[in-house]
């Protein structure tokens, strides 16, 4: 079998809910992650700073 080719290293905090920040490998400034728009319609939630969600990251990462 062969090694893996990139072990991800990331560490994520849930600093106030809904929002969380995550350092991710060797990037000095953290990626927000949150609530807006449907999302935040969905969970009934009004969020003190709006952020992209995980749900808009991984659309992003996967029609780039």
């Amino acid at each position: 079998m062969s090694e893996p080719i990139h072990i991800a290293k990331i560490s994520i905090y849930q600093d106030e809910r809904p929002n969380r920040r995550a350092y991710i490998g060797d990037f000095k400034d953290p990626f927000y992650y949150g609530i807006h728009g449907g999302v935040k319609d969905f969970y009934k939630a009004e969020p003190k700073k709006e952020y992209p969600s995980t749900l808009d990251h991984i659309i992003s990462a996967a029609a780039g």
